[in-house]
């Protein structure tokens, strides 16, 4: 049993600003008994535009913000899942949307680059994105092993393509890690349905820390921070504002509902090609 924490911010165009945030809400955090503290995508730096992230990404494993990650996780002797951050990519025109894990003694154990990128226009309002305009998408799937269990890392939009969370379940996922920075609209519709129905269909914990409020470049998120249990009850939530929320993940309880509700054992697909049968 381990001590999770999801972190709510309003990040601006000022790196520097926000790692001061940061670090604040990661001592919280850390002062609330948490184990691992997860930041919101574009944790480091959201843009006046979206160009900006060209500017402010940082080459693999050194920079300002991976300093920050490395200094404040051995400091506070606390895991740090760094939400997102641009790294770098082997082209000048796009960077990756990373999301970095560091261990308690500032080691960096994981990476996984946002495979499903935003590239939507909102139903019903002048609101279009193009994320892969200035990012590269990630290609492979990351798993890591966490004082409160073995984590499987996502990012934001991934969260709509069930068969990602179903191939981390299929690695040994036990909780989910969903950093957003979702837009009000399609928050509204979709952010609580989507957080409980990938806890519910994977029988995991969900943890997602996101951002919220009105940024420096006039975008505003949805906000409401929410972790989530196995059976698709939400622990604790932070609605609007910068904040810390903690819950227990205790992987005890989650073993037994697996083993008495065993949904992912049930599983059938997919299926045998030479057992399928054309209408």
């Amino acid at each position: 049993m381990g001590i999770v924490a999801a972190i709510q911010m309003t990040s601006s165009h000022i790196v520097a600003d926000n790692l001061a945030t940061a670090g604040r809400l990661l001592r919280e955090a850390r002062e609330a008994g948490a184990d691992i503290a997860c930041l919101p995508e574009n944790f480091s730096f959201m843009g006046l535009r979206d160009a900006d992230k060209l500017k402010a990404a940082e080459s693999d494993g050194e920079g300002p913000v991976q300093e920050f990650l490395r200094d404040t996780a051995r400091e506070l002797k606390l895991w740090i899942l760094a939400g997102s951050t641009p790294i770098k990519a082997d082209t000048p025109r796009r960077v990756a949307n990373s999301s970095l894990l560091f261990d308690d003694h500032g080691r960096r154990i994981a990476r996984y680059d946002k495979i499903h990128l935003f590239d939507v226009a909102i139903p019903g309002r002048e609101e279009q994105y193009s994320e892969s305009r200035h990012v590269v998408p990630g290609e492979s799937v990351v798993l890591a092993d966490t004082p409160v269990g073995r984590l499987g890392m996502s990012v934001c939009y991934d969260m709509r393509f069930p068969e990602l969370y179903r191939e981390l379940v299929a690695q040994g996922a036990e909780w989910l890690a969903m950093p957003a920075a979702f837009t009000v609209p399609t928050g509204r519709a979709h952010w609580e349905t989507l957080l409980r129905a990938r806890a519910i269909e994977n029988l995991c914990y969900v943890v997602a820390p996101a951002q919220s409020g009105t940024h420096t470049s006039g975008r505003e998120t949805y906000g409401d921070t929410l972790i989530v249990d196995y059976w698709g009850q939400v622990l604790s939530r932070l609605a609007h504002g910068t904040g810390v929320i903690t819950s227990q993940i205790d992987l005890g309880k989650l073993a037994e509902t697996r083993t008495r509700f065993p949904a992912l054992a049930n599983r059938r697909l997919p299926m045998p090609s030479d057992e399928a049968v054309l209408a």
